[in-house]
């Protein structure tokens, strides 16, 4: 049995087939659209997608709740921060 946590979101962001910095981009627009505490998930099939989310992420206060990478896919789903 597989132990799979359901987690909520606002908002889902399709960015496969999109290179750097489209993805990134993508999920600005996103944040900007939800409210703080809000969960934003985002597709994403650039392989540097996790390198350039995680270094915003945490330069912006934001909290990524769970990344997970199948494939090709990464998919994130992202906390906006209450600030």
């Amino acid at each position: 049995m597989t132990d799979i946590t359901i987690i909520e979101y606002a908002l889902e962001v399709d960015a496969s087939g999109l290179n750097c910095p489209l993805p990134l981009l993508r999920l600005k627009k996103a944040l900007m659209e939800v409210q703080g505490g809000d969960v934003v998930k985002i597709i994403a099939t650039d392989p540097a997608a996790h390198l350039d989310i995680g270094v915003y992420v945490e330069q912006t206060g934001h909290q990524l709740l769970e990344l997970t990478r199948q494939n090709n896919v990464q998919v994130f789903f992202i906390r906006k921060s209450q600030l």
